[in-house]
Parts: structure tokens; sequence; C-alpha cells
């Protein structure tokens, strides 16, 4: 798969390899990911030789959310990458960023058809027929969460940072699956606050399979991925199946739509508009400064009062 641009494929053994490669923007989401996420894990679902998938990030982090610092700032599209979609079509960013205006009349299905076609990408790993495992370094925030939580298994650092700060404001979770990994109680106590958990916390509250300290975090994720990959295909098919089911009998299509569509809504609140007029006027980054720092968190790892 050569024409990539936001992540590498390749096949070692028995094992998948889809690595996110945008490092120079926290590996932020295009509209062009989800789309290329779904291809890999399609062509990695077709190859007989392959047993396992395993998702990962270049640089720093896993991933950082959505490539918001240009679309909160302006209208600005250069680092979203040339598409090839047809023109008007609502995965096309710019289309996207119109609907998004301040003062011009808000097209919620315009939003909708984007963001869960976005959705649609994220739960090719839900729905994959082979089993996925994520490693996650670094962090792993906003977006980032829904490839991370869609796959099947977490192997993560124990010094990470993963969570959902859009909560607080100018965001929904479109793939609304916390409630499937850790359950309400403890679901509600992240996104009620828009805290993250460490690593090793997302150990201890189920959220992760293992954590390690960082420098053991690939020998332990390798580990994993190793015995899995041993494992014949039909029988990991069949237990992967056996057990989603139970996932999606308690409602979690009905409560994506939902998600989706709260997700359109927070960006046009009063609190909505007021950040992204923030970020146009003192950039993204200190708009998120301004949103996190009343709760403490700004740049740390985790920290939950």
């Amino acid at each position: 798969m050569d024409n990539l641009r936001t992540m590498t494929y390749e096949v070692t053994g028995r094992i998948a390899r889809i690595t996110l490669n945008r490092p120079a923007r926290g590996n932020g989401i295009t509209m062009d990911m989800p789309r290329e996420l779904a291809a890999c894990v399609e062509r990695a679902n077709l190859d007989p030789a392959v047993h396992v998938i395993a998702l990962a990030g270049n640089g720093t982090g896993f991933c950082g959310g959505y490539d918001l610092i240009d679309s909160a700032e302006s209208l600005n599209f250069e680092h979203q990458g040339k598409s090839d979609l047809p023109s008007g079509s609502p995965a096309d960013p710019l289309v996207q960023m119109q609907n998004h205006i301040h003062g011009q009349v808000w097209d919620p299905v315009i939003d909708y058809q984007g963001m869960s076609r976005n959705v649609k990408g994220f739960m090719s790993l839900f729905h994959s027929d082979k089993p996925v495992v994520c490693k996650v370094h670094g962090f792993c925030v906003a977006g980032g969460t829904d490839m991370a939580l869609c796959s099947d298994l977490l192997v993560i650092a124990d010094d990470a940072k993963i969570g959902y700060p859009p909560a607080r404001v100018w965001g929904s979770p479109t793939t609304s699956i916390w409630f499937h990994r850790i359950g309400l109680e403890k679901s509600k106590r992240l996104l009620f606050t828009g805290d993250c958990l460490s690593g090793k916390e997302a150990r201890e509250w189920g959220l992760a399979i293992e954590s390690a300290p960082p420098e053991q975090l690939d020998a332990r994720f390798e580990t994993l991925l190793e015995r899995i990959a041993r494992m014949p295909i039909n029988q990991l098919v069949m237990m992967k199946l056996l057990l989603n089911q139970s996932v999606s009998q308690q409602g979690l299509h009905t409560t994506q739509i939902l998600g989706t569509v709260f997700d359109g809504i927070t960006r046009h609140t009063q609190e909505g508009y007021a950040f992204q007029q923030r970020a146009a006027e003192a950039g993204f980054k200190q708009a998120v400064r301004e949103r996190d720092e009343p709760f403490g968190d700004f740049g740390m790892s985790s920290f939950k009062g």
C-alpha cells in the first residue's frame, strides 16, 4: 500500500503492522486517516498470512486527536493534505470547515455525514475479523482514544496520558465506547471532568490490559502479539465474534449515532463558539491552556484534583 498519506502498513511474519505516521502533527487525525485505517484493516483481514494486527504511532505519542490547530484558528487546510474526494463531499475538510463558520447556518446533516464516516473508519478495528492490539506511548487523547479503544487490547506505557479532555468543551466521543471498556461510573468520572489517566492508572481501571515502563513497552507489546499470532486464524475470528456480540447487543451503534450528533452540537454551543473565537485570537494551544488551567492539569500526564 504505497499511496498511504497518514500511516504505514507492513507485514512481519504473522503480524500486520499499522503505524500512524504524522509525527510532526502529533499523528493528528485528518479526514483521510479513518479511510486509510479501514483500508489497512481490510488488507490485513484478507491476507491469509496475517493472524493479528498491531496498531501504533510514530513520534512522541500515539495520537493527539483531530488535527484541529488550523481549523480552530482559521479556515486553513494546509496540513490536511490533498484529498481525492469528489468536490463538495461531506468528507471533504473544506466542506466541513465552511460548515463551521460562526454566523452562518450550520447544517447538522453535513456534519454528521462527515463524522459518521470517521466513526466507521475507527470501528473497522472493532469489526476486524482478526484481533487488533494497540500500543500507546506518550499521549492518546481526544479522537486518538477512538482508535485505541476500538482496538481489542491496549498495551500502554506507565507514563502515557490517555483521556478525552474535549468533554470540557468542543467535543463528544463519537465512538462512544468508554462505557463498554470501563463501565458506567468510571466513564462518568472521566467524561464529567475531562480528566486523563496515566498509563498505570489505565491498567488499574481496566482500560488497558497491560502497562509497562517506557523502556519495556515494546517488548511487552511484541510478547503479546507473538502469543496471539500462534493461534489459528479461525479460532481468533470466532472468539472475537463471540465476545463482540455482547457489546453490540448493548446498543453501541445507537449510542454512536447520538455521540456523533452531539459532537457536532458541542462545536455550535455558546461555549463552543467562544472556544473557537479564542483559538482564532490567541492560537489553539493557548485556548486549550485556558480551558485546562482551571482544572490544574494543562500539560500534565494526569491530575484529578
